[in-house]
């Protein structure tokens, strides 16, 4: 899911609702708001997120391409999401949009009800309120040869999405296994490269809410009266931390019963998180924008935790999740390749550089089939890969929008 102080978790799902309202213009005909001010373009819906409104300039849009731009007018660091009815499933988001920062949520919107929700300061349920998609008539996506490229791109990313949780699933078992058996040598070399495919696929595993915080939460993250469970309660444990590292108290490890109680669940949401990718009704929640928007969430994740050293605190194993949120980016991108190429070659090549440049610094660092760890990276390294992602960050938040707009 774009997260960058300390990177937050969704968790709009299991907290009560914020007491604030959702602020909303009275809903307009969406063919008097369209970005290019003709009536024919896609919707376009402003939002305005301060620290007790999130006002949108309508509700109600006709199903097609929509443009949700994101104005943050508050004093910290907010996201904007789309989410299903039931406000479970994240339809699509955009995290990290700093105080006086505009930002940009391109989707591909199909007839139904819906919720939106501001999340000022990244915590709690968010600011939520209906939003409702009429059925235009129209076909939602692109048609002719632009469509056969999309669903070719689908397809391949169905495929990449479910083989990465099946070896998600396996690794998960090994480790929970020497996890279980106190082979800690073993669980520690297992830890990363398992951890690989959750992050190659992050965002998709996000878009199911109450499956990330409960999986992938981090220390720092939670929030009061959450309960930590997960991979990274687990990485602490087998890399204790000295007194001075965790808050001038003696780390005190988790007994067997306990290590066995959050290994058990860490593989039951995890066998949870598969069967829900091999679903029947899986594929419907995957289309061009899902995929574009995916891409550039997983750079983001690369920009607001990875390389800043904050999401593996314990083992310092930020590299391989780094490699991983590329890969999957990179992946995502790949398969939208020939439809972005028929609309805007120039965007192909410049990610093609981009991409190239950031994976030629990553090397660097290769250490065997794995990374260095993260704290032998001096500050101009990590000065660098910042600013190699940054230059990816930019044309591929144009990813969306060249194969949906």
């Amino acid at each position: 899911m774009l997260r960058q102080l300390p990177r937050l978790r969704p968790a709009l799902f299991t907290l009560p609702l914020l007491g604030t309202a959702l602020v909303a213009t009275a809903c307009t005909p969406n063919s008097a708001a369209t970005p290019d001010g003709t009536g024919t373009g896609p919707a376009a819906v402003t939002v305005t997120s301060t620290a007790d409104a999130c006002t949108l300039s309508t509700t109600q849009v006709p199903s097609g391409s929509v443009v949700f731009t994101v104005t943050n007018d508050g004093d910290d660091v907010t996201e904007f999401y789309l989410l299903a009815s039931d406000g479970l499933r994240i339809v699509s988001e955009v995290e990290n949009i700093g105080p006086g920062l505009t930002r940009d949520l391109v989707v591909s919107a199909k007839p139904g009800d819906y919720l939106t929700a501001c999340k000022p300061g990244m915590m709690g349920d968010g600011i939520r309120a209906p939003f409702t998609v009429t059925d235009s008539g129209a076909d939602v996506g692109p048609t002719g040869a632009l469509a056969d490229q999309i669903a070719a791109a689908t397809a391949s990313y169905l495929a990449y999405v479910k083989d990465q949780t099946d070896q998600l699933l396996a690794g998960t078992q090994d480790f929970v296994t020497a996890v279980k058996a106190g082979d800690d040598d073993a669980a520690r070399a297992l830890y990363a490269p398992t951890r690989a495919h959750w992050e190659r696929i992050e965002t998709v595993a996000e878009s199911f809410g109450d499956l990330d915080p409960s999986m992938d939460a981090r220390e720092a993250d939670l929030e009061p009266g959450q309960e930590w469970t997960g991979w990274h309660l687990l990485e602490k444990d087998l890399w204790p931390p000295a007194a001075a590292d965790n808050g001038g108290t003696a780390y005190v490890p988790l007994t067997d019963a306990q290590r066995a109680e959050y290994a058990d669940k860490l593989l039951a949401d995890t066998q949870t998180l598969h069967e829900r990718v091999h679903a029947d009704d899986f594929p419907d929640v995957i289309d061009a924008a899902a995929i574009g928007n995916g891409a550039k969430g997983l750079l983001d994740e690369v920009a607001t935790g990875k390389v800043t050293g904050e999401e593996e605190i314990w083992s310092h194993t930020d590299l391989w999740d780094f490699q991983a949120n590329v890969d999957g980016a990179k992946v995502a991108f790949e398969g939208l390749r020939d439809a972005v190429g028929t609309k805007d070659p120039d965007l192909v090549t410049t990610l093609d550089a981009r991409f190239t440049d950031l994976q030629a610094l990553l090397d660097q660092h290769r250490d065997g089939d794995g990374f260095v760890l993260y704290t032998a990276l001096d500050e101009d390294q990590v000065k660098a890969l910042a600013a190699a992602v940054d230059a990816l960050g930019e044309p591929l938040s144009r990813l969306t929008s060249a194969v949906v707009l």
